[in-house]
């Protein structure tokens, strides 16, 4: 056995079984230092507490053994290293419903092993290291050389109880990241709901006022029919809110009288609109109206109140496009425009584009922009489901 000259950790060997542990609970209970520093100094206790070369924890994926984090001087127990679990001894580990222990490799079987071929260990012990229920890697040390008596059982349960809490703080991390996505999501989902209420929230005021200074009752409908609306955005974004970005039920849906619809929402007294078809589409006809409003609010916010917007479709591919004749969208630009926040307008939130995203992936279509005719933007949507011309 090589001599070990010292212990990282308390700067001496031999540590008896009250100070291991005394020593493994301060580590693990300062909550103030990252995981990855508290992971460094376990390793570190390990190796002298049980005196052997490295101590690693692995990351087992798709019949591959990755090194996370090491201790020691053995080359290929070093974080970053990965080999085939294959040619792992933690193969035979996540096996296991205990701990994998072996005193002398070369007398117990293992000297025809690629295991021990490839790492020429000795000796080693290691546990799994379990997830939220799936198997994350093994917690393992390891030596060169082998042990003059076996690993005791009170050496067993030093090392799974480290992989017992490697595995709680992996868990706590990923439940967190979890939470943060959970978080962004729901500031997303804020964004939408207040960027897409905007549009007939501000109609139903704007015919509201008419109502009062003119009672007709024409403006009283078209206030009620902007309310309408809103409740149904309501609706469906909950249900996408609740639901994900999936969409289940489609039929045939007439273009252009969801456009002319759209339109009478977003549009401005001196805004046009040109349409060049009249195809019939399989869609959700909601998350169509969606796309809709956000493509013509983005002309308008762009290219001024009296700009022209014109939707057709396209001739090599089965979809459909929407251009105007506003100052277009620069080419560096392009590939940014469907950021979430993204906006080249100080008015903009950034959103408008990221909902024509959500609707297109959610259809299974695909949306390119590039510039129309007369330099402005042009939004190309493919893929999509033409029923009839």
């Amino acid at each position: 056995m090589p001599s070990r000259e010292t212990d990282h950790t308390s700067g001496e060997v031999g540590l008896s079984e009250v100070d291991v542990l005394r020593r493994m609970y301060r580590i693990t209970a300062d909550h103030e230092r990252p995981f990855e520093e508290k992971l460094g100094d376990l390793l570190r206790l390990g190796r002298a507490y049980l005196d052997v070369e490295a101590g690693f924890l692995t990351e087992i994926s798709d019949g591959t053994q990755r090194i996370v984090e090491a201790d020691g001087d053995h080359h290929l127990l070093q974080a970053g290293e990965s080999c085939p679990l294959s040619k792992a001894y933690c193969r035979k580990t996540i096996q296991q419903e205990d701990t994998l222990t072996v005193q002398h490799a070369a007398i117990e079987g293992w000297e025809d092993d690629t295991a021990y071929e490839t790492f020429g260990l000795e000796s080693y012990i290691g546990a799994k290291v379990v997830v939220d229920g799936d198997l994350y890697g093994t917690f393992c040390f390891a030596d060169s050389e082998p042990r003059e008596r076996p690993f005791s059982e009170t050496e067993e349960t030093f090392v799974e109880l480290m992989a017992e809490w490697v595995s709680y703080e992996l868990f706590q991390k990923r439940a967190t990241e979890r939470i943060r996505e959970q978080r962004d999501r729901l500031e997303e989902f804020a964004g939408v709901v207040s960027h897409d209420l905007r549009n007939p929230l501000n109609v139903a005021r704007g015919f509201l006022e008419m109502a009062e200074e003119t009672g007709d009752p024409e403006d009283f409908d078209r206030s009620l029919n902007a309310l309408d609306r809103m409740e149904a955005l309501i609706d469906d974004l909950l249900v996408l809110a609740r639901e994900g970005q999936e969409i289940s039920d489609t039929g045939p849906v007439p273009l252009s009288e969801v456009i002319e619809e759209c339109w009478s929402f977003v549009a401005t007294e001196g805004a046009t609109l040109e349409i060049r078809m009249d195809p019939t589409v399989r869609a959700d006809g909601s998350r169509l109206q969606q796309l809709f409003e956000n493509l013509f609010r983005n002309a308008i916010e762009h290219g001024g109140e009296d700009v022209t917007v014109r939707v057709g479709t396209l001739e090599d591919d089965p979809g459909i496009y929407v251009e105007d004749d506003g100052p277009g969208i620069p080419a560096e630009e392009r590939s940014r425009v469907f950021e979430d926040g993204y906006s080249t307008s100080e008015d903009g939130t950034g959103f408008g584009l990221v909902i024509v995203r959500q609707v297109v992936d959610a259809h299974d279509w695909n949306v390119d922009v590039t510039e129309s005719e007369s330099g402005g933007a042009r939004f190309e949507i493919t893929g999509v489901d033409i029923v009839a011309e």
